[in-house]
């Protein structure tokens, strides 16, 4: 999955639709290998080469705009992300939740690939993390950062997401979101990919349970 947050113009969310079209096929065997660390360190090396190719650095310097860029994998129990600037990922599962545990990376302001392109510094800076899904069902949740900035802040926390997906069913909590921040009048476009995963293996517990 890739979520893209462009502001200014479009222009940077397409450049890097296109780079990941054009590695279609190597990203697809890429993610038909086996489950293991390896898997996601090849992950990483590909990701970053085609953000750092000579040629998708010379077309950011040719458009106006940039983008914060959110891409996940699921493979078997594991998740795991690259994250460029403020878009949002949550995990939602009732053991995490009973311990206040919701959202899996962090935002990172001043953050973007495109005209401004955090891939054109001495070191780029960049996210990348991996967990573990507990058992039964887990709501990977993505969002931009529309529906957390918007005013009278209803879904301000995520916790106020967590409680809205977990009353209803996933469709129509989303457009129930969607209506509440249109009627507090959001100033940002808001993207939201949902996506809910049962997990039959045995996740990691304490050695005292």
């Amino acid at each position: 999955m890739i979520l893209l947050d462009a502001h200014n113009t479009t222009e940077s969310a397409k450049i890097i639709l296109e780079q990941f079209n054009k590695e279609k096929c190597t990203i697809k065997n890429l993610l038909s290998s086996p489950v293991n660390m390896k898997f996601f360190n090849r992950m990483e090396d590909k990701i970053l080469s085609m953000f750092q190719s000579a040629y998708f650095l010379s077309s950011c310097r040719k458009i106006k705009g940039e983008t914060a860029c959110l891409i996940v994998v699921r493979k078997d129990k594991y998740v795991w992300w690259f994250s460029v600037g403020d878009c949002i990922l949550c995990l939602f599962h009732p053991q995490l939740a009973a311990l206040g545990q919701y959202q899996l990376n962090q935002r990172q302001f001043y953050e973007w690939i495109g005209q401004v392109n955090t891939f054109e510094q001495e070191v780029p800076c960049y996210t990348v993390g991996r967990r573990e899904l507990r058992k039964g069902e887990n709501h990977l949740f993505l969002t931009t950062d529309g529906i957390t900035e918007c005013p009278n802040e209803p879904y301000a926390n995520v916790i106020d997401i967590y409680n809205a997906v977990n009353n209803l069913d996933d469709e129509r909590s989303i457009w129930k979101m969607l209506r509440d921040i249109q009627e507090n009048n959001v100033r940002d476009s808001t993207t939201i990919i949902s996506w809910k995963i049962n997990i039959s293996k045995t996740a990691t517990i304490p050695s005292n349970q």
